[in-house]
């Protein structure tokens, strides 16, 4: 019996065994399948999305348009519920402020002038065209007029009321009055001057056009004091709105908490932003940046949506699709949307992908956002993955995610990191690394299976991320720019914990205005000013909250 009764345990033994050997043969191979359909859609959307056809998928452009009739087509396709305000669309408009015309120009003795480089308009002088014979030290009717600021700063130099914009409004109604078909102003003195390009400038036209010749440009065309000048312009300067397109979908389980998952669809285009890291006129395709994360999210979603069928115990959050636009421009999109949520419910966490399609095991994924929630460490050390990755606590950063953190939303960001092709025009979908694409998406599907069980995470503040990738200069105040703003100055979204603008007061809503002599109109010009101090140096800056005015004090 002994014997017969060990044979028999060995027989069963060898049949369960099988079983098990056939169970994950075929599991296995149904899991290849699936991974092996996955890679082939992942490629499928980037070839498509990085093509030369959308045209670098410039915010508002018709290239982008293409994009995003390609993600809803995926998405009606597969029955997701559209949640924009015009079906899966919420539009928005993104102020390009004013910009020198397509057909304008400035010739000198019939030499063509750049504008930005030799010369600029003064936002608000008017438009016009001109054709004159003028010289730099007459007046005469019906003339342009030139006029060397340093004399008048010099004269001015101890009155600190003086206000150089005034001047110029009160200069060009007296030459307007004169005559004076333009004014033209260089700056031949050391005193900071603070004429800029103000594209956001909403004040009143002044009387006349006024325009700005740099010192470049007064070296290169203006050298000689006694000369005549052939003077030659079609003075054109235009207010230019286009119109950004987030595509919003939604999937409903019916549950108490809502988790936002995003990437942004849009690029560069042909550098018309004058944001690439190249300078030639070719298009940018971002197959990385970031037609691979938004091709993941289009199959996390299906991947979602094939589960809410199913209705398995994984579905205790509703899931929120969100491909936004203009990111490129200053995550405005993201901020766009939660200014204006296309949906009323309780979110419980956003993740974003970003740059997903160059994982390198050796340099390792970039996982942020791991600070901003207590729960984040356990529940990703409880999601298998083969990825190696370094963990970033902070929860803003230079994508959409940091929108939502600022909202005081737990946050993830995926980012498989900087490359050489980076902003430029070889980024292409055959750089791509596929394998590690997929196991991005099936590593972040794995943590929202996993939160699933959580209820809704707590939030937390975390350390400050910088914003850019980069930066020209050796001082810093440690505040986040509101890159969406269109008034004067630099609005701020926060102060860097630690950082020398919260040992100011700075806060968030706080609009800066000028540093020591340098004045600001935007991002850029602060950036500029930055350039212009180094570690040691002294001045003050002034910046508004409300409608007050507050000057401080500052030691870099």
């Amino acid at each position: 019996m002994l014997n017969f009764e060990l044979q028999t345990r060995s027989m069963r033994s060898i049949s369960t065994t099988l079983f098990l050997f056939i169970s994950i043969f075929g599991l296995a191979q149904k899991q290849n399948k699936g991974d092996r359909q996955l890679l082939k859609n992942l490629k499928l959307h980037i070839q498509y999305l990085a093509s030369d056809v959308l045209e670098g998928r410039r915010a508002g452009s018709e290239g982008e348009q293409k994009a995003v009739d390609y993600i809803i087509a995926q998405y009606e396709s597969t029955g997701l519920q559209p949640m924009g305000t015009q079906g899966y669309l919420q539009a928005f408009p993104i102020n390009e402020g004013k910009k020198w015309g397509a057909n304008a120009f400035l010739k000198v003795n019939q030499q063509p002038m750049e504008f930005g480089t030799d010369f600029f308009t003064v936002s608000t002088g008017l438009n016009g065209q001109l054709k004159t014979r003028s010289t730099l030290a007459l007046e005469e009717a019906g003339q342009v007029w030139f006029k060397d600021l340093q004399e008048v700063l010099e004269e001015q130099q101890s009155n600190p009321h003086f206000d150089l914009q005034e001047w110029m409004k009160t200069t060009s109604s007296e030459m307007h009055q004169k005559n004076a078909k333009a004014l033209f102003l260089y700056n031949s003195g050391s005193l900071v001057d603070n004429i800029q390009f103000n594209k956001f400038d909403t004040a009143a036209a002044l009387a006349i056009p006024v325009v700005y010749i740099t010192k470049d440009g007064f070296k290169k065309y203006f050298n000689d004091a006694l000369g005549t000048f052939d003077i030659e312009t079609n003075l054109v300067v235009e207010t230019q709105i286009r119109t950004g397109k987030n595509v919003v979908a939604f999937i409903d389980n019916k549950a108490a908490h809502t988790v936002v998952l995003g990437a942004h669809l849009d690029h560069l285009g042909y550098n018309q932003d004058k944001n690439a890291l190249d300078v030639n006129n070719d298009i940018r395709n971002g197959a990385d940046d970031n037609a691979s994360g938004t091709a993941a999210l289009i199959e996390l979603a299906k991947l979602l949506h094939k589960e809410s069928k199913q209705g398995n115990e994984y579905n205790q959050n509703n899931y929120l699709i969100i491909h936004f636009s203009a990111e490129e421009l200053g995550l405005i999109g993201s901020k766009y949307w939660l200014d204006h949520p296309t949906i009323q419910t309780s979110f419980n966490y956003m993740v974003n992908m970003d740059m997903v399609g160059r994982y390198d095991a050796t340099k390792k994924m970039s996982l942020g956002g791991y600070g901003t929630s207590s729960k984040w460490s356990e529940i990703i050390s409880k999601t298998p993955t083969t990825l190696l990755y370094t963990i970033d606590s902070a929860g803003t950063g230079p994508s959409d995610h940091a929108s939502f953190y600022r909202k005081d939303m737990p946050v993830l960001f995926m980012f498989t990191g900087s490359h050489a092709d980076y902003h430029k025009a070889t980024d292409d979908w055959d750089k791509i690394n596929y394998e590690g694409q997929k196991d991005i998406l099936r590593f972040v599907h794995g943590i929202i299976q996993t939160t699933n069980t959580y209820g809704k995470l707590d939030f937390l503040k975390t350390r400050e991320a910088a914003m850019g990738r980069s930066t020209k200069f050796t001082v810093s105040l440690g505040v986040m720019p509101d890159y969406a703003y269109t008034g004067t100055g630099l609005r701020i979204e926060g102060a860097s914990a630690g950082k020398l603008g919260e040992k100011l007061g700075l806060k968030a809503g706080d609009i800066l205005l000028q540093m020591g002599d340098y004045k600001f109109i935007d991002v850029m010009s602060y950036m500029t000013t930055l350039s212009k101090f180094k570690k040691g140096d002294s001045t003050f800056l002034i910046y508004k909250r409300g409608t007050e005015e507050i000057k401080v004090e500052i030691v870099f």
